[in-house]
């Protein structure tokens, strides 16, 4: 035994990446373990949708690596960082609208071949989300804000991901809504999942994260645990918030 920490599921090592000329990540690093909710917060423009793309292989790294379980993730295409175990629920949920639900969570198994496996997790996931079980054949563009939510979330997990990252999840929900999506995050973090968080919602975010990173301007300016950076002068600071709930 040596003691040491285990190793992150999921590594980023100083990445910078940009859009032309413009510089939107300066050197970011963070780590994700198994099991973990990690989240990224800050305001608008800090970088964090930006992150997400280059993790999900839409951007590349001008410098620095990613590492997904000890194997280089950094450079690959989308297509292939799905097939290595990165899912994202994007911002917006992004369903497709003249599907029907059903349709929807097989498209997120589309790199999958074990046809039976995959019956068997739809079924699953109907038993989780009931009120998708229940539309199962109704177009998903026809469900409310948050039913495709689930079903965004859903469909992500028939990609039987390593790690799930998650864009703004909240974004356009009602309140009740809003606390029923956490909840199921929560949940999912139960079930043994790896979540990566995007989230305006700072203090749904603390609530349910175990760990978190602050970015402005492109570059992480704090990071620690979540209920550490709930109590600090965080809000005031970086996300513009006052105290009161």
């Amino acid at each position: 035994m040596t003691g040491q920490p285990p190793r992150p599921l999921l590594s980023v090592d100083e990445i910078t990446v940009a859009y032309g000329p413009v510089t939107a990540l300066h050197g970011v690093s963070l780590q994700v373990s198994e099991g973990e909710i990690v989240a990224v917060l800050g305001p608008n423009g800090a970088g964090k949708t930006t992150l997400l793309r280059t993790l999900a292989g839409a951007l590349r790294p001008r410098h620095g690596q990613i590492w997904l379980d000890g194997k280089r993730l950094d450079g690959i295409v989308p297509e292939e960082a799905v097939r290595r175990g990165i899912a994202t629920v994007p911002e917006g949920r992004l369903v497709f609208p003249g599907l029907t639900v059903e349709e929807n969570l097989q498209l997120g198994a589309i790199s999958r071949r074990d046809r039976q496996a995959i019956r068997a997790e739809i079924d699953e996931l109907f038993s989780m989300f009931p009120i998708l079980g229940e539309r199962r054949a109704q177009p998903a563009g026809t469900l409310s804000g948050g039913e495709q939510q689930q079903l965004s979330i859903g469909r992500a997990l028939m990609a039987r991901p390593r790690v799930m990252l998650l864009d703004e999840p909240s974004l356009g929900l009602a309140p009740i809504i809003v606390g029923q999506i956490f909840a199921l995050l929560r949940d999912l973090r139960g079930r043994g999942a790896t979540l990566l968080l995007v989230e305006q919602n700072v203090h749904k975010a603390l609530e349910i994260a175990d760990r978190a990173y602050v970015l402005s301007v492109g570059r992480v300016v704090t990071s620690g645990p979540a209920r550490t950076l709930a109590t600090g002068e965080l809000e005031r600071m970086y996300l513009g918030m006052s105290r009161a709930r």
